[in-house]
């Protein structure tokens, strides 16, 4: 997992270098979660590590306060988050997460995306056997946990551990992220972010012409506004 990990950073990173994009990215997950559980963060988990992530992409907090309070003004956008699949060029399966006020006209650049650069839109779900989802969490590491006894209870959670020596990645089942997330507050630990991601079970392999063609059609994703995430099987360029 680590060099998919390592793959998926590199591309958030490479969105996240516009940080005005990454602020919006990330207040409109906190509006949504906000609308869902709450406005209280001690009372919203979803929320709370959302709060997190904002903080570990340096988001001022009057922007967080703003993208929460926009979750009870009724003159606010309502978003809503939805799945896109389908195939780029040369087969390379792609999933797109979107959040959306305005559903026709993301679905209408997302299906535009597809085939101006040799791809598709495909139906929903029909690519979910290609990618394990998965609840990542970036924690501080801590010298006074058992590593041994921590990896057996995150067992439990259908979690693993990757300790990496300036952080600690913990990879979980989807449907475990609530569950992983407390067991992580009750332990003492800092979580300094987390997410959800898409990790494709198998990697396909480009030449590095393919690579630029589809690397365009993952450009287009990214510069949209109403995309939130980008997750595809094209195997790391070495």
């Amino acid at each position: 997992m680590g060099r998919a990990f390592e793959f998926r950073k590199a591309r958030k990173l490479k969105r996240w270098g516009n940080m005005s994009r990454t602020f919006t990215r990330i207040g409109k997950e906190i509006t949504i979660a906000a609308k869902a559980g709450g406005p209280d963060p001690a009372m919203n988990p979803r929320l709370r590590v959302l709060i997190h992530n904002a903080k570990a992409a340096n988001m001022p907090k009057d922007t967080i306060d703003r993208a929460i309070k926009k979750a009870t003004d009724k003159d606010a956008s309502d978003y809503k988050e939805i799945v896109y699949e389908g195939y780029g060029p040369f087969g390379i399966a792609i999933v797109v997460e979107t959040a959306t006020d305005n559903n026709q006209r993301t679905v209408a650049n997302v299906r535009s995306y597809f085939t101006k650069h040799g791809g598709s839109l495909g139906t929903q779900g029909s690519l979910s056997f290609l990618f394990d989802h998965k609840s990542v969490f970036h924690v501080k590491p801590s010298e006074t946990v058992d590593h041994d006894e921590f990896e057996l209870s995150l067992m439990d959670y259908e979690a693993e551990l990757e300790a990496e020596e300036e952080e600690w990645l913990i990879y979980g089942a989807f449907e475990q992220f609530a569950n992983i997330q407390k067991f992580l507050e009750e332990s003492g630990l800092e979580i300094v972010s987390a997410e959800f991601e898409r990790i494709p079970t198998d990697y396909k392999e480009v030449t590095p012409e393919q690579r630029e063609t589809i690397e365009k059609l993952l450009d287009k994703f990214e510069e949209d506004d109403d995309v939130q995430n980008v997750f595809h099987n094209m195997k790391e360029d070495e």
